[in-house]
């Protein structure tokens, strides 16, 4: 499997080195990308700081900064994280800090939530909130509602299409300058990206809507927009949904499609997560059960590529990166429960890794097997 570089990248254990571009990953673990849905005006807090800090001491390789509203209307709530003004960028300079002082990859997921925008928190149902009651109307590729009885959501022109291009460029600014060293662009789970790709929700007759084509041009127009701020040095990531899980919708065949195009462009890992489109679908789900979408874009495309999906053990973890199924394994639910889960898996794998020395007493016995 080639690198950005065209250099091998070898199948190897999970607490192996990952280069991209000029950022090295000192492990192959990630914490995936988690809306925490605590934050005010969008803004970066104590909560954020103590959440994710927690994970890098715990010995996370990268970690991935929730999905963070490019626009005020992309959120999914009105609780979300947000980059949509240069006032964002200070507390987030002061986590990313703290994340690489303790060995951890800082990055960042751009986002925009299209027509599942403006709900409540998922503790609290996450039904729709209007705009009378601190809400808005979302916005979308086509004038269809999430779930049935809501608002339809108002259809992008074309111009204010390019508006929401413009909204990643000038987010992906604010992430340089705070100092993030990889984007990660959300294109999975039925957020608008995705809605531009799934004929499920996309049933434009313009040059966005259509053929497959036409649905993945909202996607590679953002890729493009964004690659060209984004310095070279640093990667750039793309977040899937691989497959809706309905027989009418985007397919892992268009996830090959899009991976291909998307890495012609600059993208130098394909994220596989799947599902979100729509609330019917029937999902598989079960330990793995998305890696065999993150192996055939790798072994298709020649991409980097990251697992997801009820990765909970070191072992598996482990199996996934040694047999070349994918180049990195991002927990989520697993870091919610154990945000030291690094640690205890390199015990038992038997592997070496950095335990701060405020912890060492807690590991000396095992440093001295």
């Amino acid at each position: 499997m080639l690198s950005h570089t065209g250099t091998m990248v070898p199948a190897s254990t999970l607490f192996t080195p990952l280069q991209i571009r000029d950022v090295r990953i000192p492990n192959r673990i990630v914490v995936s990308p988690m809306c925490q849905y605590s934050y005010e005006d969008g803004f970066s807090n104590e909560w954020q700081f103590v959440h994710l800090g927690s994970r890098a001491v715990g010995g996370a390789g990268l970690i991935i900064v929730e999905a963070s509203a490019v626009e005020a209307r992309g959120r999914i709530s009105p609780w979300d994280l947000g980059i949509w003004k240069d006032e964002h960028i200070k507390p987030l300079a002061r986590l990313i800090g703290f994340l690489k002082q303790h060995g951890a990859a800082p990055a960042i997921q751009l986002a925009h939530a299209g027509r599942k925008a403006s709900t409540d928190v998922p503790w609290r149902g996450g039904k729709y909130i209007p705009a009378g009651q601190g809400g808005w109307l979302p916005a979308a590729p086509s004038p269809i509602p999430f779930t049935s009885g809501d608002p339809a959501p108002h259809e992008l022109s074309v111009a204010e299409i390019r508006t929401i291009i413009n909204a990643f460029v000038a987010s992906a600014k604010r992430a340089l300058d705070a100092g993030f060293e990889i984007i990660e662009l959300h294109g999975a789970h039925g957020y608008l990206i995705h809605e531009f790709l799934s004929p499920l929700s996309n049933q434009r007759a313009d040059e966005y809507g259509g053929s497959p084509e036409n649905r993945m041009r909202f996607a590679l127009e953002v890729i493009d927009a964004v690659r060209k701020v984004w310095p070279e040095r640093l990667p750039l990531f793309l977040r899937i949904s691989a497959t809706d899980w309905v027989e009418s919708g985007w397919k892992p065949d268009d996830s090959v499609t899009l991976a291909r195009a998307a890495g012609e462009r600059g993208v130098d890992l394909i994220d596989c997560s799947s599902g979100g489109t729509v609330a019917r679908a029937s999902i598989p789900v079960g330990p793995s059960y998305q890696v065999p979408f993150a192996q055939r874009i790798r072994r298709e495309t020649g991409l980097l590529t990251g697992a997801v999906g009820l990765i909970t053990e070191p072992a598996q973890a482990d199996a996934i990166i040694r047999q070349g199924q994918a180049d990195l394994v991002l927990l989520a639910r697993e870091f919610l429960r154990e945000p030291y889960w690094p640690l205890k898996a390199a015990q038992a794998l038997g592997a070496e890794v950095h335990i701060p020395v405020q912890y060492g007493r807690a590991f000396a016995a095992w440093r001295d097997k």
